[in-house]
């Protein structure tokens, strides 16, 4: 087995090399956990704009995913959940595919599918991220497989930290994590979204209503971070018979939190769906 080293640069591989793989690559180098030229990605033939993407970090691009894992020590799999089987069909029999690190970061795919397709001495660990991993304010979440040893579980940890947060969880908790953080910015921008259209309809124009909203939810966000409870912050700002008293009573007559708790539930479901149909 490789001993990776969570000091020194490694030599880090992706399999699919989409905008995720780009973010995270970026973060990789930008964190110091790898230098450019060590990092190695295989893209779609017709996908240049992503091949030209990380020749613009300094990495290698290839349309082959065999030479991505014979050069990687820890190798990233991103592409779509079901090109995954086919793609790790394609390098199970190498030798450099066995003694080796894969971390999924595949939507809603296994790691019981993962590890059958795999060599049995490859370790796996799945991780679900977001996509405010694109500018480092990720949230990302991880399990471990049945190989997959603690010396693993501390890589993932700095590896995704390097682009937002990284928290450990046993895989069945994965559906909510999708749910919850992986899904979860498409219910932010919908509340900024709202902040703003409210505003106009107050008389604000566009640009200033959402540049306040949106700077409204990263100061709030940024102060729940420091410490404290949603509740007692949103205290705070309530005054007795105030405008902001108005504002939170309109939203609970309107089934505000509800459908925030329905929402996440809905999409935890669906994940259900799609991982039972992914992993026949």
């Amino acid at each position: 087995m490789i001993k990776l080293s969570l000091q020194e640069a490694m030599k880090i591989g992706f399999i699919g090399g989409g905008r995720l793989a780009f973010a995270l690559a970026n973060g990789f180098i930008s964190a110091g956990l790898a230098k450019p030229d060590e990092i190695t990605a295989s893209v779609h033939p017709a996908d240049l704009a992503s091949a030209e993407a990380f020749k613009g970090l300094g990495a290698t691009a290839l349309f082959e995913n065999r030479p991505v894992v014979e050069r990687s020590e820890v190798v990233i799999v991103s592409v779509k959940p079901d090109v995954v089987g086919p793609a790790l069909k394609d390098i199970r029999d190498l030798q450099a595919s066995r003694n080796k690190l894969f971390i999924s970061v595949a939507m809603g795919v296994s790691i019981a599918s993962i590890e059958k397709v795999l060599p049995p001495e490859a370790r796996v660990i799945r991780v679900m991220p977001n996509t405010p991993a694109l500018v480092k304010q990720g949230a990302a979440a991880f399990s471990r497989g049945s190989r997959a040893t603690a010396d693993d579980a501390k890589l993932t940890t700095e590896l995704f930290k390097a682009v937002g947060t990284c928290d450990e969880v046993p895989e069945y908790q994965m559906d909510a994590v999708t749910a919850l953080s992986g899904s979860g910015p498409a219910y932010v921008y919908m509340l900024i979204e709202s902040l703003a259209d409210g505003g106009v309809r107050c008389g604000l124009p566009r640009d200033l209503a959402l540049r306040l909203a949106t700077q409204t939810t990263l100061g709030s966000a940024a102060m729940l971070k420091n410490g404290g409870h949603p509740a007692a912050m949103k205290d705070n700002v309530t005054s007795p018979g105030g405008s902001t008293a108005e504002g939170t009573y309109h939203l609970e007559q309107n089934g505000f939190r509800s459908a925030i708790i329905g929402a996440v539930m809905a999409a935890a479901n669906r994940c259900k769906v799609v991982n039972e149909t992914l992993n026949k």
